[in-house]
């Protein structure tokens, strides 16, 4: 499948801890023959530190992490090849320094979710250095982009290629529009 409209396109898959940002970007990534970039693989390793021990992250922390995804997404759209990033983006200020480093040409994927189903799935993870005490603390932190630019939400209750589906779609419309 070709990208969605043979131009390459950032996408960012972003939402809170548990909402399936990793499952859901590589999926897009593999339907749309792009390729994908694990976002929290490029916290500094004092950010994982932190939340490892239970310890929100504040602007300060997160801002090197952006630039980091956005030199990377940077760096794909100028070689020609689109990409998709999983990245929590849980502020406009965030989300609108990562528009800039690529000049606009992003589009975010919103995983939405309730607060029982994000605990649940949260719960039965294994591995991940994010615990799920922070889920409360990442959905206080959490700007919902409603009414932003090139934003798509999509429902996580679903399967994954349920969920994948419907961002497609809607991100055709889109494009379209």
């Amino acid at each position: 499948m070709p990208e969605i409209d043979n131009h390459p396109h950032a996408i960012i898959v972003m939402g809170v801890s548990g909402s399936g940002k990793t499952s859901i970007a590589e999926k897009l990534a593999e339907l749309l023959g792009i390729g994908f970039v694990e976002g929290d693989r490029l916290h500094p390793a004092s950010n994982v530190e932190k939340m490892s021990k239970g310890i929100p992250l504040t602007d300060d922390d997160r801002m090197p992490w952006l630039d980091l995804i956005g030199d990377a997404m940077k760096a794909s759209i100028g070689n020609g090849r689109g990409i998709v990033v999983s990245c929590s983006a849980l502020k406009r200020i965030y989300r609108d320094r990562l528009r800039n480093a690529v000049g606009g040409n992003l589009y975010f994927v919103y995983l939405s979710g309730s607060g029982e189903l994000l605990t649940r799935r949260m719960g039965e993870r294994k591995g991940h250095f994010m615990p799920l005490s922070l889920l409360e603390s990442q959905l206080a932190t959490l700007e919902v982009p409603t009414g932003e630019a090139r934003v798509v939400t999509v429902d996580i209750d679903d399967t994954i290629d349920g969920i994948v589906a419907t961002a497609l779609r809607d991100l055709r419309k889109l494009l379209a529009a």
